[in-house]
C-alpha cells in the first residue's frame, strides 16, 4: 500500500475509533415517548426564552452568521452561510423537529428589550447531544447564557422527567466549558469531533437529574 494511502487509511481508521467510543455512552431516554410537552415561554432574572417561530428567521439571519459564534458549532452547518441559511434551518428542520416532540427551541431575549433577538438555545432528543446553543458576541460575558442553561435543565429534568443531559463540545471552547463547569456538569467522554472549524478534540459533558438536584439546594 502506498505511503500516503496507508495515511489516509490511519487516520480515517482513527476517526472512526474515535467515533464508536461515542456509542456506549450515548442513547435516548425512553420516557421521551410519554414527554412530548409543547414548548413554553422560560424567564429568568434578565431573559425570556420565547418559544421559536418561523418569523424569527429575519433576526437570526442578521446575527448568528458570524466565525466567532459557529466555528465551534458541530460540523453540517454550511459555512459560508446562505443568505436563506436561518430561513431554511427554522422552516425545514427546527420546526419540523419541534412538531414531532423531538427538539424544544427558544430564542433568547433580554426582558428589558423583548423585541430584541441576541441568542438561541435547544434542547434534543437525541444520542449524547441534548442541547446547544450560541449567544450574539455583544452580548457574551455577562452571565446569559448561564441563565438561559439553568432554566432549561429545569424544563428537561421537571417537565420532561428526564435523567440525564448531555452536551459535546470542542475542548478549545473554553466559554462554554466553564459554563458546564458552572453547571455542575463533567466530562464523561474525551475524543474528536467534526466541527465547522475542521475536526478538533472534543468532549462530551453530563449532568444527571440526581445532580442537578442536589446543586438547588
Amino acid at each position: 500500500m502506498p505511503l500516503v494511502t496507508a495515511a489516509k487509511a490511519a487516520v480515517q481508521s482513527r476517526r472512526e475509533s474515535a467515533d464508536a467510543q461515542l456509542a456506549p455512552m450515548s442513547f435516548v431516554d425512553s420516557r421521551f415517548e410519554m414527554s412530548m410537552a409543547q414548548t413554553p415561554t422560560l424567564f429568568t432574572g434578565r431573559l425570556e426564552l420565547r418559544p421559536l417561530e418561523l418569523a424569527d428567521h429575519e433576526a437570526i439571519q442578521q446575527k448568528f452568521p458570524k466565525w466567532e459564534i459557529v466555528r465551534l458549532l458541530a460540523a453540517g452547518l454550511p459555512w459560508p452561510y446562505p443568505s436563506d441559511g436561518a430561513l431554511s434551518f427554522v422552516r425545514d428542520v427546527t420546526l419540523p423537529a419541534v412538531e414531532r416532540g423531538e427538539e424544544w427551541a427558544w430564542t433568547i431575549r433580554p426582558q428589558a428589550q423583548p423585541d430584541e433577538l441576541i441568542g438561541g438555545i435547544s434542547l434534543f432528543a437525541k444520542e449524547g447531544e441534548n442541547r446547544g446553543y450560541w449567544l450574539d458576541s455583544d452580548w457574551q460575558r455577562q452571565g446569559l447564557m448561564l441563565e438561559a442553561c439553568e432554566a432549561t435543565s429545569r424544563f428537561w429534568f421537571e417537565q420532561l422527567g428526564q435523567s440525564v443531559l448531555r452536551e459535546y463540545k470542542a475542548v478549545e471552547n473554553e466559554g462554554s466549558r466553564r459554563l458546564s463547569q458552572r453547571q455542575h456538569m463533567r466530562v464523561i467522554w474525551r475524543g474528536e469531533r467534526d466541527f465547522v472549524a475542521g475536526r478538533l478534540p472534543a468532549e462530551t459533558w453530563e449532568l444527571t437529574a440526581d445532580e442537578w438536584r442536589r446543586a438547588q439546594v
